[in-house]
């Protein structure tokens, strides 16, 4: 029988993080530590090396995207899963560019998150099912879209996802107010998007955490 590996949880939620803590401990897993912040988590992990951390998205003082940030930044060997109720597509590309290892959704049974453990360990990535297909049919497509856009077109579509006007983007990049218009009419024609201001504000709200994430 393969020997479990170490493993630190955190998240802020004390149900949830004891729920889990009992649940592995109950299937044998090694589990080392617990945190209720990303800053205990951030030190626990830096210190106490555990091979696997699985880690809630939103916690106080660091969150779990700035957690890996942080370890990874620190040499930490430690193999990272989120595990969380987000499904933004801006998350799931971030954390692919992470180079996490792991992303599993918190209602997923615990057969899956024993899954997922189990190909992480073989030094495998896993993204739970309902990730994979945002990643394959949501974001994929956008991101192939955002090729098509020169660096100012860029640019300017991260201030319009900020709720930036198109004024106050001529005065924050001194530009002209024309020169921003036609720049928010060629990223409209390059991402398909029906031909009028409205529809590209709605598609930079839906994908804004994606847009910045570039």
């Amino acid at each position: 029988m393969n020997k479990k590996p170490s493993i630190l949880i955190a998240d802020d939620h004390p149900l949830l993080l004891k729920g889990l803590d009992e649940e592995l401990v109950s299937k044998e897993y090694n589990v080392i530590a617990t945190a209720i912040n990303g800053m205990q988590a951030l030190d626990l992990i830096l210190n106490r090396e555990p091979e696997i951390a699985i880690l809630d998205i939103e916690m106080p003082l660091l969150s779990g995207i700035e957690v890996i940030k942080k370890s990874k930044k620190e040499g930490s060997k430690t193999k990272f899963i989120v595990l969380t109720s987000h499904k933004e597509q801006g998350l799931i590309y971030m954390s692919t560019q992470l180079g996490i290892d792991g992303y599993l959704l918190k209602e997923e049974p615990m057969s899956e998150i024993e899954r997922c453990i189990a190909k992480v360990m073989k030094n495998e990535t896993y993204f739970s099912t309902t990730f994979s297909r945002v990643l394959e049919t949501e974001i994929n497509p956008q991101l192939e879209k955002l090729k098509l856009l020169s660096p100012s077109e860029r640019t300017i579509l991260r201030l319009v996802a900020q709720s930036m006007t198109s004024k106050e983007i001529a005065d924050h990049l001194l530009i002209s107010v024309r020169t921003v218009q036609k720049h928010r009419s060629n990223i409209i024609q390059k991402l398909d998007i029906e031909n009028h201001d409205d529809q590209l504000i709605s598609w930079t709200q839906k994908y804004k955490e994606l847009i910045l994430s570039l």
